[in-house]
């Protein structure tokens, strides 16, 4: 198949393209005499991120039967028996260097089979940091960095060149490529070029210039041969360069023993050829100190040149700066004290130089006595010596091996200064222990001193120091843990002696207590139980502050009702109350309102600003029986039924006694007769009847029952028929017997009324009594002659009984239930 085309063109950087140019016709293939099938197109170099379409073409009278790349893409075929084509969009590069394309026609032989592999790569990036320089006017160097990969290698990797455009021939050079790439040459007299680099690959090339004066590229080598010249505080650096007939200029690198850094340039340039020097001032005595030197053109700077070898250099030694920081504990000994001595080296303090030993001098303040004095190596910090109770000046210097440094001097005083202080307790922070004094302006300094283990002995004194403005201190360490109780004194100094001034304690941050307290004494009533634990320590052995208890009761009921407490809810949603002690002292506690005969379960914890550990055993109790209550029982049961036992066991006696029986007639056995009957009423004939005795009380009252006159008296040795007889008796208002007595006594005689009824009765009833005088001594009662009746008919008498009847309450009726008709009382 023939194809007919034309082309045009443009620069690179111009929007106008060239005019077309004319029509060519290119046959197309003839495959009639290929030996297999063929993959199109030929070059085999593929731009990442294009697009192209493959081409496989069979001989003739043969199908194409597969047609694919390997490893598999999305592409887009077109296929017919003898073409088959393939377009790729977008190539990318998927890890690895190539793919490679398979074309098969229909047969099996060997000839039936194509196969080409197509490589993805990128075109060369442009040259980064393209530059050149010299470092002694002949020689010069470029140097640039490589670019991206371009994922070529071998033959199609990128090639370099470098060509020089004013003298129109290619740079005799080398490239070498590591970190960066770089190419060398001689110039000869030579002193302005124009280099063009060009680096370029399969798929596109891309280029750099640099136009430069070779004067204004100077590069220099690094300063060489370095030695010095120290004194205790100053250091000259000596140094040779290989950069003959250049004037340089040269900078100084010191790192400190702190760490920083200090560049340090010369004040002037040097000559070609002359050795070159920097002189270092204000340095610290016998300190160690790290210098390097780099240089640069000092006309028409273009560059630093690399740095020497870093040389370490030690000044000389001086007499000890400053002075020791010093402090001391005291504790009273037989006779006098211990006092312990310790010193450090504060920041002013510098020990300018080696084999560093301490004196301690100490003498007595008043007399000027001779001083004792020991050294001591540098390793010791502490030494404790004794004295007796005056006052001491005691001094604290430092030597190496020039001399010694001035004195650090503390003041004892006499154990007539010292004074006893309450310890002010403080809280912690997150970042340390705060703690405040109250300000003296007589002092020019303030000391705070602790010890960092205070469960150790000796402890691990510290202290700080603090100017005369100073009031508050934030006391911070890396050994401060929780839990750990630390104290703190705050001293004033003047004049070399210290004063205390307060004590604090206090905790980083305090935790709950790791004991509980132990109960040790339970007194217990029916309502209330009373709880002791007096052993139980609230001091330094603690994790944090014991600021009260918590006495804890399980109640009856979920609401928690007793008086005075809290409801508290443990974590398996159980109920206790909670009764709060805020006095750490108060080591006994009462809970009251508790019910008697009842089981508690009670705890006592300990709180802290930390809180309190969680609660786990109780102890039990029992409440006793309230005897009150017994006795209340007793009172209103048991003794109210015995008396009602007692009552009823005397019944008949009691009634007899309070409440007698007064006779009805109608409980009479009398009524029980048929002839006593009339009608259907019961009917009693007094005449048939011995009724038992009356009595009245008062003589005055039998007077007035008297209808007629005193009836004349009767002797004894009349013969009455006793068993006829009725009487009522005076009773002269006191208790009687009713045994027969020899006393005479006079009787009225009348109808006994109880026994009297409406109806008729046949005996006469206005028969005159008489009036009897008992003359028998054994005549205990006067019968009653029942044919004898009071005249009720006649106005004296009638108006006598109704008078009688009114005062029925003065009579006394004594009678037996059971009464005999017609014969004696057996």
């Amino acid at each position: 198949m023939a194809h007919t085309v034309r082309i045009r063109s443009k620069a690179e950087a111009s929007k106008i393209w060239s005019r077309w140019s004319l029509w060519e016709t290119v046959l197309g293939l003839d495959t009639s005499n290929n030996s297999g099938p063929q993959i199109f197109p030929n070059e085999k170099i593929v731009e990442e991120g294009s697009d192209i379409t493959l081409c496989c073409i069979g001989r003739k009278g043969q199908t194409l039967k597969k047609f694919f790349l390997v490893p598999a893409v999305h592409v887009f075929s077109h296929t017919d028996s003898q073409v088959r084509l393939l377009t790729v969009k977008n190539v990318s590069h998927q890890g690895v260097p190539h793919f490679t394309v398979y074309c098969q026609e229909s047969c099996n032989e060997e000839q039936c089979y194509d196969r080409a592999i197509f490589f993805v790569g990128k075109s060369p990036d442009a040259p980064n940091d393209f530059s050149c320089q010299t470092q002694d006017m002949r020689t010069v160097t470029c140097t640039w960095s490589q670019g991206g990969d371009t994922y070529l290698y071998g033959g199609h990797s990128p090639k370099y060149t470098l060509y020089e455009e004013f003298s129109q021939k290619k740079v005799p050079c080398t490239v070498s490529c590591s970190e960066q790439c770089s190419c060398s040459w001689d110039i000869g007299q030579q002193r302005i070029l124009n280099i063009t680099m060009t680096v370029e690959n399969p798929l596109g090339k891309k280029t750099a210039t640099d136009v430069f004066d070779v004067t204004h590229r100077i590069y220099p080598a690094a300063p060489s041969q370095l030695w010095e010249e120290c004194t205790d505080t100053k250091i000259t650096l000596y140094w040779k360069h290989q950069n003959k007939g250049i004037e340089l200029f040269c900078q100084t690198e010191v790192l400190l023993p702190d760490g920083k850094v200090e560049l340090h340039n010369s004040s002037d340039t040097h000559l070609p050829y002359a050795s070159q020097s920097i002189t270092l001032d204000g340095l610290q005595p016998y300190t160690e100190y790290t210098t390097r030197v780099h240089c640069g053109a000092a006309k028409h700077f273009w560059r630093w040149s690399e740095w020497s070898e870093a040389q370490t250099i030690r000044t000389n030694e001086a007499i000890p700066s400053g002075k020791l920081d010093i402090w001391r504990e005291i504790t009273p000994a037989q006779g006098g004290r211990n006092v312990t001595l310790f010193w450090k080296q504060a920041p002013s303090f510098q020990a300018n130089g080696e084999n560093i030993s301490y004196e301690v001098t100490w003498g007595k303040v008043e007399d000027g006595s001779k001083s004792e004095s020991i050294s001591f190596s540098s390793v010791y910090n502490s030494t404790r010596i004794s004295i007796d109770n005056h006052s001491y000046k005691i001094s604290i210097t430092a030597k190496n091996n020039v001399n010694y440094s001035l004195p650090s001097v503390l003041i004892i005083p006499s154990t007539t200064d010292t004074k006893e202080l309450k310890e002010e307790q403080v809280n912690g922070t997150d970042d340390g222990i705060f703690i405040t004094w109250e300000p003296r302006h007589i002092y020019d300094n303030y000391i705070v001193d602790w010890c960092n283990f205070p469960m150790l002995q000796p402890c691990d004194l510290q202290w700080r120091r603090f100017g005369p403005n100073t009031s508050s201190a934030l006391i911070n360490s890396a050994v401060f843990i929780p839990g750990v109780r630390y104290n703190f004194q705050i001293y004033g100094s003047v004049a070399n002696k210290a004063s205390l001034l307060e004590k604090k304690t206090g905790f980083l941050r305090e935790l709950p207590p790791i004991l509980d307290p132990v109960v040790e004494k339970v007194e217990l009533t029916s309502n209330a139980v009373t709880l002791s634990w007096d052993s139980y320590p609230a001091n330094e052995s603690q994790c944090g502050f014991v600021r009260g208890y918590h006495v804890y009761v399980s109640p009856l009921q979920e609401d928690c009702s007793l008086k005075g407490s809290q409801k508290h809810v443990l974590p398996d949603d159980s109920v206790l109350c909670k009764y709060t002690i805020e006095n750490p002292e108060e080591k006994r506690y009462t809970v009251k309102y508790l019910l008697s005969n009842t089981k508690y379960k009670l705890v006592v914890k300990a709180y802290t600003g930390g809180g309190e550990t969680p609660i786990v055993n109780f102890i039990y109790i029992d409440t006793p029986l309230n005897s009150n209550k017994l006795y209340l029982l007793v009172l209103l049961v048991i003794v109210p039924a015995l008396v009602a036992a007692i009552c009823r066991w005397k019944m008949k006696w009691v009634k007899e006694c309070c409440c007698p029986v007064i006779p009805s007639p109608n409980k009479s056995k009398v009524l029980s007769f048929k002839e006593f009957k009339i009608g259907s009423e019961k009917v009693l004939k007094i005449s048939d009847c011995i009724p038992d005795m009356l009595a009245v009380d008062s003589k005055a009252e039998a007077q007035k029952l008297r209808p007629w006159s005193q009836l004349s008296s009767m002797t004894t040795d009349d013969k009455i028929d006793d068993h006829n007889s009725s009487c009522i008796y005076v009773n002269e208002n006191e208790e009687r017997d009713f045994t027969p007595t020899p006393t005479p006594q006079t009787h009225t005689w009348f109808e006994n009324f109880a026994y009297s009824s409406h109806l008729a009765v046949e005996s006469d009833p206005y028969q005159l009594p008489e009036t009897i005088e008992a003359s028998k001594p054994e005549l205990s009662i006067v019968l009653y002659q029942p044919h004898l009746y009071f005249d009720i008919c006649k106005e004296g008498v009638a108006s006598t009984l109704r008078e009688a009847a009114g005062r029925k309450t003065n009579l006394r009726y004594v009678s037996q239930t059971d009464v005999h008709c017609l014969g004696r009382k057996p």
